[in-house]
């Protein structure tokens, strides 16, 4: 523990790693009776969410937030699946904001206000502000600020996310840990000079599939199981 003494913030991804969003978009998708298997479609809007950041990313199109992506990317959804004429225009307004309220995972409330009693907690998602504290208001998530990619203009993996972080509570990169379910997520965060702590969450994508985890040669400073374990290994 002492070897985290420097560490004043935790920033956390939030899709996967605080919160089921595969099973909540399911459950809302079969309450709706369309006649589709909610699991798969859940995959399948989630399939778009980094196609569409990409375009953001790479200057094809100017910034916008996740909100609207996700949007463009449901209505994209309900036609490949053909059912786009179930929906009506209010109807896919509610769905849309599904992602406003995803279940957490089910120790992510209490380990997150144990980790809260020692650490600075935030979320740095690629999810939106207004996204973001609509979530957390309603799940009750205890979060000392809500931070995200809409705050630096920068989806994440780009390092403008991790490193405004760092600036935004004028911290050194290492003093800020990124906590995520991705692999990818904490390579990322690493390379710009922050702490790492992996959180598996096996059933993210359901039980028939793995997300991404952690590949051979991979280091991160702390692998968990959950935000109990996390807040075990961290003191708290």
């Amino acid at each position: 523990m002492a070897a985290f003494d420097e560490v004043q913030v935790l920033a956390f991804d939030v899709f996967g790693t605080v919160v089921d969003w595969r099973g909540s978009i399911a459950r809302e998708v079969d309450a709706l009776g369309l006649g589709v298997d909610g699991g798969a479609f859940a995959d399948a809007w989630r399939s778009r969410y980094q196609p569409a950041m990409q375009a953001v990313r790479s200057g094809e199109r100017p910034w916008v937030r996740l909100d609207v992506l996700h949007r463009e990317n449901l209505d994209a959804t309900l036609a490949a699946f053909g059912v786009a004429d179930r929906l009506d225009e209010p109807a896919r307004v509610t769905l849309n904001l599904a992602w406003h309220r995803l279940d957490p995972w089910p120790e992510a409330r209490a380990g997150l206000a144990r980790l809260k009693s020692r650490f600075v907690i935030t979320p740095l998602s690629n999810g939106n502000v207004g996204l973001l504290t609509r979530m957390a208001k309603r799940a009750a998530l205890p979060w000392d600020c809500v931070l995200s990619a809409e705050v630096y203009r920068a989806y994440k993996p780009e390092p403008g996310a991790y490193l405004g972080v760092a600036d935004t509570f004028d911290v050194a990169p290492a003093q800020v840990m990124m906590v995520a379910a991705h692999a990818a997520d904490l390579r990322a965060a690493a390379a710009c000079g922050l702490r790492t702590a992996y959180v598996d969450r096996p059933l993210e994508f359901g039980p028939q599939r793995r997300g991404d985890v952690p590949r051979e040669g991979d280091r991160f400073d702390i692998t968990s199981t959950g935000f109990d374990d996390l807040a075990d290994r961290l003191g708290c």
